[in-house]
């Protein structure tokens, strides 16, 4: 199969069995006529080859020893929020699934719903953000009350060292998005990239934050190739998700850049299989879905707060990383569910405000981005010296010395909105089958690619 622009998902690779994705075996919809006169009907989707159902891992995934799940889903469960998994699909028979996957849309397949999973990527994602409890399964997801729209835009995957499978080009991942807005998503989950700036990409991006949708995408795995830049993950606006292992560290495929926004669990992480059962998956493309979880936490608990709101709230509210913050390995830090949902931010300026103040122009009204949790140490440290000036001169009069400004090594100024970052566990990860599939090749510039590795 040519590697001419075309979507790979970000698929984690799967350290359990290798799946590759069906090419030719898989059936093309079309549209049969039954009888000479009678009604067209379409043919539905079907895989060639799918993966195979796996034995439940009972054992409490790590990161969810992070969260305290049960006082979590006291304050919100994500309930009335659509969250859109833009992937290779999700199979809404697994049970812990069922029920909570709405029809969505096919683009590699015109008679299909998003609701059919040829290699299991999507599944998986799905699961880590909406999957409920279920006796003998320790996974459950992060926001288990959220709404899932599958729509289903490639399944190319690479095992020992072939990639094989169907996927579109960036326009059709730009289609993905449009999609996804159109069916009423607040939230949507690329664990995907491309690996050049397409004009018709970056424009859907740009309605869809227009159109007030959170948009969390994988920062890809390929640290030791030179970290190519990843789209949508490095638009402005669009939060860029990292992995760290549980030791908190970032994990060594995870890149490094200025569109790291924020880390999240990503190493060894326990996601449902097609049909039935789970295994063990690492990658950017599985830290994602706990960063879009979250913000539907957000949106859910304060249905007011628009997208930039909701994107400063992840920001503002990380765990500290071991590094200075922000930085292009960890963003602004690690993500913390429940400080973003309960936390009270104090008003502060938001990254792009102080860039561009520095660089001696005023904010507009595209700048409103995520104010990381320096900048919100600042304000508090400058309220407190001011007040400790008003009390030390009393009625003298002092002028108001200029306040430091911080200039953060991130993005430079830039017209649009400002893109959005756990703290690491002592507990070692459930013992587990690794994640076979390996889709984080160096992608053909334009080539999407599924965010996963072995």
């Amino acid at each position: 199969m040519p590697r001419s622009p075309s979507v790979t998902p970000a698929l984690g690779r799967h350290r359990h069995r290798p799946v590759v994705a069906a090419t030719s075996a898989l059936v093309v919809a079309g549209l049969i006529a039954v009888g000479t006169a009678g009604p067209v009907h379409a043919v539905a989707p079907r895989c060639g080859i799918t993966p195979a159902p796996a034995a439940d891992i009972a054992s409490v995934p790590w990161p969810q020893l992070r969260y305290d799940l049960a006082q979590l889903s006291q304050i919100s469960d994500g309930r009335g929020v659509t969250v859109a998994v833009v992937d290779s699909g999700v199979d809404a028979r697994h049970p812990q699934l069922r029920g909570r996957v709405r029809k969505g849309s096919d683009l590699l397949d015109a008679s299909g719903d998003g609701r059919l999973d040829c290699v299991g990527h999507g599944t998986a994602v799905a699961s880590i953000i909406a999957a409920g409890p279920a006796e003998q399964a320790g996974l459950r997801g992060l926001a288990a009350g959220v709404s899932i729209l599958p729509i289903r835009v490639s399944e190319r995957v690479e095992a020992d060292g072939t990639v094989s499978g169907r996927g579109l080009d960036a326009a059709g991942l730009a289609d993905g998005l449009r999609a996804a807005i159109a069916h009423g998503a607040m939230i949507v989950n690329v664990s995907i990239s491309v690996a050049r700036d397409d004009p018709t990409l970056r424009r859907a991006v740009e309605d869809a934050l227009a159109a007030d949708v959170v948009i969390v995408a994988a920062v890809g795995n390929q640290h030791d190739r030179g970290d190519p830049t990843p789209y949508p993950a490095a638009y402005p606006g669009v939060v860029g998700v990292g992995s760290i292992g549980p030791d908190g560290a970032r994990a060594a495929a995870s890149q490094v850049g200025s569109y790291v926004d924020i880390v999240a669990p990503g190493e060894g992480v326990v996601g449902a299989v097609p049909g039935q059962g789970h295994i063990g998956w690492s990658g950017t493309s599985f830290a994602t879905p706990f960063v879009s979880a979250t913000a539907a936490l957000i949106r859910a608990h304060r249905p007011e707060l628009r997208q930039a709101d909701v994107v400063r709230r992840l920001l503002a509210t990380t765990d500290p990383a071991p590094a200075r913050r922000p930085s292009p390995e960890y963003g602004s830090g690690v993500l913390n569910p429940i400080r973003a949902v309960t936390e009270v931010l104090p008003s502060a300026p938001t990254i792009r405000e102080e860039v561009q103040r520095s660089a001696g122009s005023g904010p507009t009204p595209a700048n409103t981005g995520p104010a990381p949790a320096l900048g919100r140490a600042l304000a508090i440290a400058s309220a407190l010296v001011t007040a400790a000036l008003v009390i030390g001169v009393s009625a003298a009069a002092v002028p108001m010395g200029r306040r430091r400004r911080w200039r953060p090594g991130r993005r430079p100024a830039l017209p649009a909105t400002a893109p959005p970052a756990i703290a690491p566990p002592a507990m070692a990860p459930p013992a587990m089958a690794p994640p076979a599939m390996a889709a984080d090749d160096a992608p053909t510039p334009g080539t999407v690619q599924l965010h996963a590795r072995p």
